[in-house]
């Protein structure tokens, strides 16, 4: 379950670009009020590892469809 189930993104509509989809995470996620500590976490998170991590990393923190 993503820690943040209330925000949603659609990253099946997103360029399939890494940086791509963790601007949409991000963005959204400071769209609804998420501290920056967790979203400065989470963009750490995702760029630690390789594409199948960005993916991973964002539907940890939010529902991705």
């Amino acid at each position: 379950m993503a820690k943040y189930p209330n925000i949603t993104v659609s990253i099946t509509t997103i360029d399939g670009n890494a940086f791509s989809i963790m601007g949409a995470v991000t963005k959204a996620m400071r769209r609804n009020g998420v501290p920056k500590e967790d979203i400065d976490a989470y963009f750490v998170e995702a760029t630690s590892g390789n594409y199948d991590g960005v993916i991973q990393t964002s539907m940890k923190y939010v529902n991705c469809e």
